[in-house]
């Protein structure tokens, strides 16, 4: 699909039109925390890093500011009519609560893919819900029927020049509380956050870097920026479901080629770190859509060495369980993680000699389970799974070592394969 050539930014949305969103906006969204990390500072070698902290707002989420002013701008006879959506589930609840903030009736299309929790919060602000769909792009086909089906207007997430101008407003608030910036990083799926804080900022100061960030699986910006054309991806693979978008739409695209410096992909496992220090150093709880950001940070796809830098991070809204495994992958990745196979002699009493042990070690004994017996195991111990959490890899090599050295316990170096039955 071919963007529209003709199309330029300024046709789409003007900082006039942000300015426009922030009065709107007065009154009904939080003006969320800019908070610097010294850790993502020394991690990046940054002059400073602040987290624009959007997982704070509203809804858990930036959707509110552009679902907000897009309903508030709708007339009478409209208002009457209802509107529909579709949404991985941030934009789900923006539209729901705005619905009930302007006396509108909202109906949300999901795909199937969509965290309960999400789905949940969208009933709970009193919009309906309709999950449908494996992914983003057959909920959204199903929500244009909806909308034609009942006359009622179709809040597009991303691609709507009022959904835009009301995400700027985070740009706004952002130049508010600093007057240090250099380069601001912030997540891309369809495009509409991005572009609308790159035209507040680009007003503000042509010379401050905006730099869009996709996870690996669903990347599809940059090649549409540098073929000067839509690139729509056959199909999307990542964790991050908030930004699993496959396109840009023709708005986005006009706006992004323009306004946007660069994009830049990182990885699934670079994800689950920045969620886990996210956690950890700032006490913040980030969905991996919204951690992608501090992602590109940590992981150096974006050099900001000596520069002042704003993260955005976008959302907040995990389920807790999916969270609670990312932040455990993270763990793995930095090193802070291992999981062992032991084999133990004189089950079940040797149990405490390994909590004793991992203890000592300093280490936190995070699951201890029992296995089934593998063709090779020895048929006079139990095996069992261990998963040891500590400082880093040389901490649990030493704690692994201390296990091995206990009588009755023997580290499993290459599991046997599960006996099958005959």
């Amino acid at each position: 699909m071919s963007g529209n050539s003709e199309l330029a930014a300024d046709d789409v949305v003007t900082l006039a039109d942000v300015e426009a969103a922030r009065k709107r906006l007065d009154g009904v969204v939080h003006r969320t925390p800019l908070d610097g990390s010294t850790t993502f500072a020394e991690r990046s070698e940054a002059a400073s890093v602040g987290l624009k902290l959007e997982n704070t707002q509203r809804t858990g989420s930036f959707k509110i500011r552009g679902a907000y002013n897009a309903m508030a701008r709708l007339d009478e006879d409209a208002r009457g009519r209802g509107v529909v959506t579709a949404s991985a589930g941030n934009h789900a609840q923006g539209v729901a609560l705005a619905g009930r903030l302007l006396g509108v009736d909202a109906a949300v299309v999901v795909p199937e893919v969509t965290p309960a929790a999400k789905i949940d919060a969208t009933r709970g602000y009193g919009a309906e819900v309709v999950v449908e769909g494996a992914d983003y792009e057959r909920a959204y086909e199903r929500a244009r029927d909806l909308a034609d089906e009942r006359g009622a207007t179709f809040v597009h997430p991303f691609d709507d020049a009022d959904v835009i101008a009301g995400q700027g407003t985070v740009g706004l608030e952002m130049l508010a509380q600093t007057t240090e910036l250099d380069t601001v990083l912030v997540s891309v799926g369809g495009g509409g956050l991005v572009s609308g804080v790159a035209t507040a900022l680009k007003a503000h100061d042509p010379d401050v870097r905006v730099v869009g960030v996709q996870p690996e699986g669903a990347a599809h910006a940059k090649p549409s920026i540098e073929a000067d054309r839509i690139h729509r991806l056959d199909e999307v693979d990542t964790v991050a479901e908030g930004i699993a978008d496959a396109r840009l739409l023709d708005l986005t695209f006009a706006v992004i080629r323009e306004r946007v410096d660069d994009v830049v992909a990182v990885s699934d496992r670079e994800l689950a770190v920045a969620t886990t220090l996210l956690a950890e150093r700032a006490k913040t709880v980030a969905e991996a859509a919204g951690a992608a950001p501090v992602a590109a940070l940590l992981s150096g796809a974006v050099d900001v060495a000596d520069e002042h830098v704003v993260a955005v991070v976008s959302g907040g809204n995990t389920d807790l369980t999916a969270h609670a495994e990312l932040t455990r992958t993270g763990l793995l990745e930095l090193g802070r993680y291992v999981e062992a196979r032991l084999a133990l002699a004189g089950w079940p009493t040797r149990l405490g000699d390994v909590t004793e042990t991992v203890e000592a070690e300093g280490a936190e004994l995070d699951s201890l389970e029992r296995v089934r017996r593998g063709g090779g195991d020895d048929p006079n111990r139990v095996p069992v799974t261990v998963g040891l959490a500590g400082s880093g890899p040389d901490h649990l090599a030493d704690v692994l070592a201390a296990l091995d050295d206990l009588d009755g316990v023997a580290i499993v170096r290459d599991p046997p394969p599960q006996q099958g039955p005959k």
